[in-house]
């Protein structure tokens, strides 16, 4: 997303890529979890862009530790793109977790089990609306593995995963996104004060420059900063890979049992 001629192209094939998996599966709309952040933002606008905002639905999933102000940013975005969302509070369901024996409650766990919960919670809905999930992640975050398996890196499109949090941020005024969620500190809301930046221990201009270059040179770290990012992809790798299995359908078997 370097020019403007390649944004707006790129932009296109996302949308495309929307339209495309909306009528292939048959569905009759898409549900996205907004957090008041700025990639669930720009995830829902091209959700809207690509098949209209009365066929999105917008999901807030605040907890008692959610910052009100992203609550109020969340549902100020629905108002702009004129899409229906619903209020849903995870904190009874954690409460049914904290009920489980032996429950242990660290700020790495809980987190985890917040956004596993808020992912079954959008499936929920897409089960019952016959909806796909739209997910929210950007290729800066899934490169170093700052997700949750099967919770915020779970979804049925991902119309965000080839662009780093730099590009999230062009897009994200080209689809006229409020300021007060641009301008805002990046943060998953999984606990008080907590900043992605800090807790990752970079920040994204640091990933994205880091990654750029990684990607240029053969994945050979230049220097200390593109050492430490090139360690998380590494130790992360786990997460972008398929479950170990032993199953050796090949992919033309496979084609020939849908096609029959």
């Amino acid at each position: 997303m370097d020019t403007e001629d390649g944004l707006g192209c790129r932009m296109g094939r996302v949308e495309q890529m929307i339209r495309h998996a909306y009528w292939q599966t048959g569905c009759k709309g898409i549900v996205v979890g907004l957090s008041g952040g700025i990639d669930s933002a720009v995830a829902a606008a091209f959700c809207c862009r690509a098949v209209g905002p009365e066929n999105v639905l917008g999901l807030l999933m605040p907890s008692s530790v959610s910052n009100p102000d992203d609550l109020r940013d969340a549902a100020n975005l629905c108002s702009r793109l004129t899409i229906p969302h619903d209020v849903v509070s995870i904190d009874p369901m954690l409460e049914g977790f904290r009920s489980l024996p032996g429950f242990t409650e660290t700020p790495y766990l809980l987190g985890n089990l917040m956004a596993r919960i808020r992912m079954v919670t959008l499936y929920y809905y897409a089960n019952r609306d016959h909806r796909i999930v739209c997910g929210t992640s950007n290729r800066s975050e899934y490169m170093l593995g700052y997700c949750t398996k099967n919770g915020d890196n779970a979804a049925d499109i991902q119309p965000l995963l080839h662009l780093f949090k730099s590009d999230i941020y062009v897009a994200a005024r080209e689809l006229d996104i409020p300021e007060a969620i641009i301008r805002k500190v990046p943060s998953a809301g999984l606990w008080e004060g907590q900043s992605d930046e800090k807790e990752i221990g970079l920040s994204y201009a640091e990933i994205d420059t880091s990654l750029r270059a990684l990607e240029e040179n053969a994945w050979k770290a230049q220097n200390p900063t593109e050492a430490k990012v090139l360690a998380l992809v590494k130790k992360s790798g786990h997460k972008r890979m398929p479950a170990p299995n032993l199953l050796t359908v090949s992919q033309r078997e496979d084609r020939t049992v849908r096609d029959n």
